[in-house]
């Protein structure tokens, strides 16, 4: 993964982990149900972008490889990978 992809991906967590503090506060403040249920919906969110993302260069790199000769299990990875994922 580029540097700038990467950077981008640690930006994002960051976030998220702001987010997930943000939630804790609202627990421990005993902030309304419904305000927590959207923050834990936008963290969710969050998260799986963050997966689409990392899941996309790598398939990236793996189709890269195999166009240029590289081996068959490459695909086989990014089938496994995107059925973790995807559950």
């Amino acid at each position: 993964m580029e540097q700038a992809g990467a950077d981008n991906i640690i930006l994002r967590l960051k976030r998220i982990e702001g987010q997930v503090r943000g939630i804790q506060k609202m627990i421990a403040d005993e902030a309304d149900c419904t305000e927590i249920m959207n923050q834990v919906a936008a963290v969710r969110s969050a998260i799986a972008r963050v997966g689409v993302i990392i899941f996309e260069s790598h398939a990236r790199e793996c189709l890269f490889d195999m166009k240029n000769g590289q081996s068959e299990h490459d695909f086989d990875e990014i089938i496994t990978l995107m059925t973790r994922f995807i559950k």
